[in-house]
C-alpha cells in the first residue's frame, strides 16, 4: 500500500525524522489557509505540491516555488483539479484531488536515500547517493558507482557503523554527520515497526542552516503486515488505485492491470510471472496479472473472471492453475461454473496440473461449454493465442 507526501512526512516525524512544516489541502481556500499558518510562523517561501501517487511531479507542472499567500492561491487554483502526467502516471494521467503546502527550504546539497527490504540478501538494505533529485534508475545506469549499499542483519539490528559508512560516503563529517546517523536510526525504526516494504527520500537534504532534512518522502507498506497497524490502513486513498484493482482486494485476489488482451488467471505469483512471459513468447500480450491465491474457490474465479472480462480489452483468458492442496476436479467444476454466471463470450483456454488433472480435464471435456483444454504450459499459450486471433479475424 502507498500513500502520499503528506502522509509520510507527517508519521516520519514522529518517529524522528526532520521534516519542512507543510499542511495539507484539499481546496484552494485550505490551501491558502495553510499558507497563512506558514506565514505567521515567518516563513517567507512556499512550496504549493500536488498529491498523487507517483513520481515526476515536478517536471510535470505538479510543483510550484512561490513568495506569497497570493500566489499560493493563485498556483493552488491551477493544479488542484488539473490531470497530472508524468512517466509513472502513463498517458491517461492522475486527476490531483489533494495538495500539499509546505514552507520553503534554503538547500545547500540535495542526496539520495532509501530503505528497501532485499530479498536476495534477505536483509534491510540502505541506499544513497550523492545524486538526489534524481531518479535513482538513471544514477543506476549512468553512475552506478555513486550509489552505496549497506546492509543491515535483522538480527543485529541498525549500529553506528551502518550510519558512519552511509555518512562518510555522502561527505558528512562533525555535527552534520551527528545529525545524519540520528535521521537513519529514526528510519531504520520507523521502517521496522510499521512493517515498510520501502522509505524512500529524494531529495534528502543538507540546508545552509546545516540541518538534514526529508525534502520529500515516499512509503510502501506490506500488505500482508496491515492488519497489524489500523492506523496506517486509514491513509489508503482508493482514487489513486485502480478500480479494478480495488474490486479485486474485496476476494483477496491480487490483480494489476496490464496493456495486453490476454486476461490470465493462475494461482501463484511466479506461476502469473511465467504464464505472461509464455503468452509473450508466442506472439501476444497480457492484459493482468491476477492471482487468484492457493484456495481457488468457485467464489474467487467467478469473481476473478468479471474482473477479467470488465477490461474490454480482454480478448481471450487463459486460466493457469496448479492444484496441490485444491484438487483440480473442484477447481475445473469452479471454473465452468463461473464461466457459466459470467456468460463467457471470449475464447478459453484451461491448463490444469497437479491433484486429480486427469478428472479435471475430464469434467472440463463433458462440460459441453466451448473450453478448450491444453496439456502444458505452451500448449495453453499457443492454444490462446491461436483462438485470439481466430476471433479478431472472424470479427
Amino acid at each position: 500500500m502507498n500513500i502520499h507526501e503528506y502522509q509520510a512526512k507527517s508519521l516520519l516525524k514522529k518517529f524522528g525524522v526532520a521534516v519542512p512544516e507543510g499542511h495539507p489541502a484539499f481546496s484552494v481556500p485550505e490551501a491558502v489557509e495553510a499558507a497563512k499558518a506558514l506565514e505567521a510562523a515567518g516563513n517567507k517561501i512556499f512550496v504549493v505540491k500536488a498529491q498523487i501517487h507517483a513520481g515526476g511531479r515536478g517536471k510535470a507542472g505538479g510543483v510550484k516555488v512561490v513568495k506569497s499567500v497570493e500566489e499560493v492561491k493563485e498556483k493552488a487554483s491551477q493544479i488542484l483539479g488539473m490531470t497530472l502526467i508524468t512517466h509513472q502516471t502513463g498517458p491517461e494521467g492522475r486527476l490531483v484531488k489533494r495538495l500539499y503546502v509546505e514552507a520553503g527550504s534554503s538547500i545547500k546539497k540535495e542526496y539520495y536515500l532509501s530503505v528497501v527490504v532485499d530479498r536476495k540478501t534477505k536483509a534491510i538494505v540502505f541506499m544513497a547517493s550523492t545524486e538526489g533529485g534524481v531518479e535513482i534508475e538513471e544514477v543506476a545506469e549512468k553512475h552506478p558507482e555513486k550509489i552505496i549499499t549497506v546492509v543491515v542483519d535483522a538480527a543485529s539490528g541498525i549500529q553506528s557503523c551502518h550510519a558512519r559508512k552511509l555518512g562518510f560516503a555522502l561527505g558528512f563529517s562533525g555535527e552534520t554527520l551527528k545529525k545524519f546517523s540520528k535521521l537513519i536510526f529514526a528510519l531504520y525504526k520507523a521502517f521496522t515497526e510499521t512493517d515498510c516494504s520501502q522509505i524512500e527520500i529524494n531529495p534528502l537534504v543538507e540546508t545552509n542552516e546545516g540541518e538534514i532534512i526529508a525534502l520529500d518522502a515516499k512509503i510502501n507498506f506490506d500488505d500482508n503486515a496491515l492488519q497489524r497497524h489500523d492506523d496506517i490502513k486509514v491513509l489508503r486513498d482508493l482514487d489513486e488505485e485502480e478500480p479494478l484493482e480495488i474490486e479485486a482486494s474485496k476476494y483477496d485476489l491480487n490483480y494489476i492491470k496490464m496493456d495486453g488482451k490476454i486476461g490470465c488467471m493462475v494461482n501463484g505469483a511466479g506461476l502469473a510471472m511465467a504464464t505472461m512471459d509464455i503468452i509473450q513468447l508466442y506472439g501476444s500480450s497480457p492484459a493482468n496479472f491476477l492471482d487468484v491465491g492457493g484456495g481457488a474457490t468457485r467464489e474467487k474465479v467467478t469473481a476473478a473472471f468479471k474482473i477479467i472480462l470488465s477490461d474490454t480489452n480482454v480478448k481471450g483468458i487463459l486460466v493457469n492453475i496448479f492444484g496441490g492442496i485444491m484438487r483440480c476436479d473442484i477447481i475445473a467444476n469452479g471454473i465452468l461454473e463461473a464461466a457459466k454466471e459470467v456468460h463467457l463470450s471470449v475464447p478459453l483456454v484451461v491448463r490444469l496440473e497437479g491433484t486429480n488433472v486427469e478428472l479435471g480435464k475430464e469434467i472440463i471435456a463433458k462440460s459441453g461449454l466451448a473450453v478448450i483444454s491444453a496439456d502444458d504450459l505452451a500448449d495453453a499459450a499457443q492454444k490462446i493465442v491461436q483462438a485470439v486471433k481466430a476471433a479478431e479475424i472472424s470479427n
